[in-house]
């Protein structure tokens, strides 16, 4: 599949797969990324400027195709200095980072001088005209499906992507909700260029998470998270278990996120990851959990999901429009 996104960003498939606090490690960036989409490490995952300059060199010498760094601004508790993980970044040879949270504004002058292409990830189509005036590459437009922050406006996929691609010139990637085939069949008939997925990649072979934790995203469906920190202005999308539902009672309470802080950090989230206990921690998964019915290694995956759309737009819905009827 050849699109703008392809072609921006030198991958076979337009495919991303997202960048994912505690996820995104080197071993699954580089997996994506050989399976011909773009994989993504995290930044923050790493403490400190010095092991994300390692981390980075282990995934490039995992892989010889282009992959991604993450940089989120603004949405972690502590303080990080972010010139220091962007010398790294921009020292090490990296030409994709994916920016999310805040306005990247501060970081493009930097980044443009060293000739990297920002993919901005954000949930309103003002946010990405913003993104698109500063000089973004890519904006990732976040439907109300996804797992983590939708932001405030609910505003589903099927609405906001094609909202988007109408408004901007730059290349649009579809994020939320997408899984499989179909997803991305959608997403390109809706007008994106791509697709981003970050929970459909937590259940493969290559996912730094537990089995169990695994085995819970097949076996859910798309009614099993819970939308919490809403009363904070800050939703966040998770999965329901016995943390998300004992954050929304404290909400309800009036209560403040010192009061949520212990039970959702990412401290309790590692032990979930780690351990496969469900309960443990905040576990950060989208609807389209409901889609996902196996582990596939991130080449099946992908080859999968290829294979799939193809079908559709050269199978069904060529036969649809060419008055054949519906092809089952």
């Amino acid at each position: 599949m050849k699109t703008r996104l392809t072609e921006l960003l030198g991958i076979e498939t337009p495919i991303i797969c997202g960048g994912m606090m505690r996820v995104g490690t080197a071993e699954l960036a580089a997996a994506a990324s050989n399976a011909g989409a773009l994989g993504t490490m995290t930044a923050l995952t790493l403490p400190t400027p010095e092991l994300l300059r390692a981390e980075i060199e282990k995934c490039q010498s995992l892989t010889d195709k282009p992959f991604a760094v993450n940089l989120t601004v603004g949405v972690v508790a502590t303080e990080i200095n972010y010139d220091d993980y962007l010398d790294v970044i921009c020292e090490s040879g990296v030409k994709v980072v994916e920016t999310a949270g805040r306005s990247p504004e501060p970081f493009m002058d930097k980044l443009n001088a060293h000739g990297i292409k920002v993919v901005h990830k954000c949930v309103a189509v003002r946010h990405a005209l913003k993104a698109e005036r500063i000089g973004v590459a890519a904006v990732s437009i976040d439907g109300f499906e996804c797992a983590g922050h939708p932001g405030e406006e609910d505003v589903t996929g099927l609405v906001l992507i094609p909202a988007a691609v109408q408004k901007l010139k730059i290349p649009v990637v579809a994020s939320g909700g997408f899984a499989d085939g179909r997803g991305l069949a959608a997403a390109l008939a809706l007008g994106a260029d791509g697709i981003n997925m970050g929970t459909r990649f937590i259940a493969t072979k290559e996912a730094p998470v537990h089995e169990n934790i695994k085995k819970k995203l097949v076996e859910m469906n798309e009614t099993q998270t819970s939308l919490i920190f809403r009363t904070f202005r800050n939703t966040a999308r998770v999965y329901t278990n016995a943390v998300a539902l004992k954050v929304a009672e404290i909400e309800k309470s009036g209560g403040d996120f010192a009061d949520v802080y212990a039970l959702v950090s990412g401290e309790m989230q590692d032990v979930a990851w780690e351990t496969g206990d469900i309960d443990a921690g905040m576990i950060t998964f989208g609807m389209c959990g409901g889609l996902i019915n196996d582990i596939p290694s991130c080449e099946e995956l992908v080859s999968n999901i290829v294979r799939e759309a193809e079908q559709i737009i050269t199978g069904r819905l060529a036969s649809i429009v060419a008055g054949k009827g519906d092809v089952v």
